[in-house]
């Protein structure tokens, strides 16, 4: 990377970075820059057409191509599976690791008391921080050794397994996942598609009444058990999309259903 090749050299922290990407020029620049103290960076990109590739590799990034998809979970363990250092961070291209939580990792490395560690996240919606509604602080388990966790098979909301200990780190990492308004239901649009067609080869099944009480409660769970009213207006659209998106996601679910009764 230019950071990397731009700074003095740095004892090795034996750790390699990972992130799976598509069509991310707008983020990637940034999310790379922020984890240039690690000792490798794999980017593993599933056909993107936007310069993603070439930013990647302009920066010192190991960047490997796949030619299909097949889901984030199965894709993340790909990316795993490429890695050479003892220690591993998983991180999305729209994150970014701060100044504080780059030190807390290099301390963590430098006398680890478990093989694995949750990160707290904190996230933006249109460059508002959210702090309720569920999204804060939104621990999500990135650090961990190599060879004690793998990603989980599914196709949308993926996550580390691991059976060893795991501990927590205190400095979050920064999220910016939703721009505007129609970035949230294009991806809403899209987990919903991914999420329905799992729990169908699962042999899920759903009506309209199901449909329309998982949308209901989801809206009770955000906006007022998760305290999304005090997120003032923006907690109310998260609300109300998060809503829709569960909606949705069993509808298509019961579309299926229909179609499999043909």
């Amino acid at each position: 990377m230019e950071a990397m090749e731009a700074s003095t050299p740095q004892k090795s922290l034996g750790l390699s970075v990972i992130i799976i990407t598509k069509n991310e020029a707008r983020h990637i620049e940034a999310c790379l820059n922020s984890v240039a103290f690690a000792d490798e960076v794999i980017v593993l990109d599933s056909g993107s057409t936007d310069g993603t590739v070439q930013i990647a590799e302009r920066l010192g990034a190991h960047v490997h191509i796949t030619t299909d998809w097949p889901g984030f979970g199965p894709q993340k363990n790909r990316a795993l599976d490429l890695v050479t250092q003892p220690w591993v961070f998983s991180i999305d291209a729209d994150e970014r690791v701060t100044e504080a939580l780059q030190s807390e990792i290099k301390t963590v490395l430098s006398a680890a008391d478990c093989s694995a560690y949750q990160v707290p996240r904190l996230s933006e919606f249109c460059g508002q921080a959210i702090r309720h509604s569920g999204w804060w602080p939104d621990y999500v388990l990135r650090l961990f050794k190599r060879g004690t966790a793998r990603f989980s098979d599914a196709q949308v909301h993926e996550r580390v397994l691991t059976q060893d200990a795991t501990g927590s780190l205190k400095n979050h990492l920064l999220h910016f996942p939703y721009p505007d308004l129609d970035a949230l239901i294009l991806k809403i649009n899209r987990y919903s598609s991914d999420a329905a067609v799992m729990m169908s080869n699962k042999g899920k099944r759903t009506g309209v009444l199901s449909a329309l009480g998982h949308s209901f409660w989801t809206f009770i769970r955000i906006y007022f058990l998760r305290r999304g009213f005090l997120d003032g207006r923006y907690g109310l659209i998260l609300a109300v999309t998060a809503a829709s998106g569960s909606f949705y996601r069993y509808a298509k679910l019961m579309l299926l259903n229909d179609r499999d009764k043909r």
